[in-house]
């Protein structure tokens, strides 16, 4: 259990859930699969898929969770055929011109008649919420997949007072800083070999370098013209590899070679054990570096969060 990518919501006031509440919760909204006449559903299922039955699995504090969405998958070409194929036969029997109310009509109508038969595609999305760290991570590439998956979270229990990280200066700015000399890279952290530049005037442009030396001439003359850095490769204290943009979304994880050890001293033969070892290893992990990387870009705005 390694997320791929990581992206943090923090919690703006104490919040605290324990794993048989939370499982109450979520039994409510528990995934059904789609009935013969729907396009979509979602719910949660284990995170341990066939290993397990709970919507909760709880370790070291943090508390996974899973999302499952079906969607029916009718091919837009196909509908389309039918539709017309029905359009020439009214127009020919009746001797009339189809309009394109008529058709949007006809299209409701056939697409009714294809659910039961179509495909359907089944994502799964994670996260954990971490009550003692103050987050909510969501494995997502998307903003739009991670606040999915918090809005159906929100939903079940209730509510959700989170919100992304705020910074005290603007990510871009720290990154551009590290690779032209002015900011000091903190000793946690190694500059990998991709980054983006983007020229922040109006139509400027975009530069993408992958498998390059990031202190080296060719990208110091983008920076000395003005552009600046707005994504960046990093490794974490040896152990953890990403590339973090200036939405501070984490994608491409990559847990090191001790972590991956550790996991591999575990009875290969335990699907639930490893599953738990992996997902502990992964969350001490992150729960050093997400206030590591926050501090390292110049700190966390934290005015609007209600302490204790």
């Amino acid at each position: 259990m390694w997320f791929r990518n990581a992206r943090v919501y923090r919690f703006t006031k104490p919040f605290d859930i324990d794993p048989e509440t939370l499982e109450s919760q979520l039994q409510a909204d528990a995934f059904k699969p789609c009935g013969p006449q729907e396009t979509s559903r979602q719910g949660w299922v284990p995170p341990l898929g066939k290993h397990g039955q709970q919507l909760v699995h709880s370790a070291n504090g943090c508390l996974l969770i899973a999302l499952r969405k079906e969607e029916k998958i009718l091919p837009g070409p196909v509908v389309k055929e039918a539709v017309e194929e029905r359009a020439e036969a009214i127009e020919l029997e009746q001797g009339r011109k189809v309009r394109r109310k008529e058709k949007d009509e006809i299209k409701e109508q056939v697409m009714l008649e294809m659910l039961p038969k179509a495909f359907s595609r089944n994502r799964r999305g994670y996260a954990y919420l971490s009550p003692k760290d103050g987050v909510l991570v969501v494995d997502a590439g998307s903003a739009k997949q991670a606040e999915d998956l918090a809005s159906a979270l929100r939903k079940s229990i209730g509510s959700l007072p989170v919100r992304p990280p705020a910074l005290q200066q603007a990510p871009a700015f720290t990154f551009t800083g590290w690779l032209n000399g002015s900011l000091p890279l903190p000793s946690s952290l190694s500059l990998g070999s991709e980054c983006e530049l983007k020229d922040p005037s109006e139509d400027g442009g975009v530069v993408r370098c992958r498998g390059l030396d990031l202190k080296a001439d060719e990208i110091r003359n983008h920076l000395e013209a003005g552009m600046q850095v707005t994504k960046l490769a990093l490794t974490w204290d040896d152990t953890v590899s990403f590339v973090v943009d200036e939405e501070l979304a984490l994608r491409r994880l990559k847990f090191g070679d001790t972590l991956q050890e550790q996991l591999e001293a575990v009875d290969s033969d335990d699907a639930v054990a490893r599953f738990d070892t992996a997902f502990t290893l992964m969350t001490l992990e992150l729960s050093r570096l997400i206030p590591g990387l926050l501090d390292a870009l110049g700190g966390e705005d934290r005015s609007a969060i209600v302490e204790d």
